[in-house]
């Protein structure tokens, strides 16, 4: 891999890692549905103009992928964040969709894997088990079991997609948006009352959070990691964007003032020490990803 792509994935990594920082100062003014609401509602806008239709026969799976990543996986994440009120926990918790994602694709689509991977997995939930006991956390279980579920939801998504062809990156970017937007308000006035109204209030600092989640974080970051996906397998990206947590970890640390205890650190490591494990064995067996048909 050229220094350039990996200039560009360290670039990515600091934008998604950014993300849970701006993040987590709008959500100590917006409620959480409400601003994954309007994160989606930023994007669809901006990539209204460039969408392309969907295949009649995709809609069904497509809907679900939508619903799954852009409404519970975003709205549930993002009530973690605020939930928890810090970022490290929650970076690390995410990436237990890998290892879940390796299960779905067992039992829906039938892959198999070797007992390592199986022992990696073991390792990963052991160390969401772990972080749950961190004092920083123990008194939060909601934000906890709101990310697992979050990251289930990813998963799902990420299984279910695997069987969608056809449809570049920002047709499916945009019109995912656009369909998120509506059950994301929805949600929003059911168990988020007078946040609406609420948003009259809000300092520029929560707008300034909103927006580089939009255009940063979801536009410019997902946007670079698909040019990377026409050079590269994702296999071969995977073990890098492990930087993101790590780089979450670092910004809550040493921003917004996270103080992780010991049960965090070895939990993490056995999470993210198993997602890397999924991920280098996935790449020995990685076959090239065809051509991209959009950017």
């Amino acid at each position: 891999m050229s220094l350039r792509d990996l200039s560009l994935i360290l670039a990515i990594c600091l934008a998604w890692a950014g993300n849970f920082l701006f993040s987590a100062y709008a959500l100590l003014e917006m409620p959480a549905f409400l601003y994954t609401a309007l994160r989606m509602a930023i994007v669809a806008l901006v990539l209204l103009p460039f969408l392309k239709p969907v295949r009649r026969e995709q809609w069904p799976r497509f809907l679900a992928v939508a619903l799954c990543m852009n409404v519970f996986h975003f709205g549930l994440s993002f009530w973690a964040l605020r939930l928890a009120g810090e970022l490290s926990a929650v970076a690390i918790v995410m990436q237990s969709y890998v290892p879940m994602s390796a299960l779905l694709a067992w039992v829906v689509l039938g892959e198999r894997f070797a007992w390592r991977t199986g022992t990696a997995i073991a390792a990963s939930f052991i160390g969401v088990l772990v972080i749950g006991f961190d004092p920083s956390i123990v008194e939060k279980p909601a934000a906890i079991l709101a990310m697992l579920v979050s990251a289930a939801f990813l998963a799902l998504g990420t299984v279910l997609m695997r069987r969608l062809g056809g449809i570049g990156m920002v047709t499916q970017q945009g019109w995912s948006a656009l369909i998120a937007v509506l059950p994301l308000l929805a949600l929003s006035l059911v168990f988020e009352p007078g946040g609406i109204a609420a948003l009259a209030t809000v300092s520029p600092r929560a707008w300034i959070g909103v927006s580089y989640s939009a255009l940063v974080a979801s536009l410019l970051g997902h946007g670079v990691y698909f040019l990377l996906l026409q050079r590269h397998p994702v296999a071969q990206l995977t073990p890098w964007l492990m930087l993101t947590p790590l780089l979450a970890v670092l910004l809550g640390i040493f921003v917004w003032g996270d103080s992780p205890g010991p049960q965090l650190w070895i939990g993490g490591a056995l999470v993210l020490g198993g997602v890397v494990a999924i991920a280098l064995r996935a790449l020995a067996k990685a076959r090239p990803l065809p051509p991209a048909r959009e950017i």
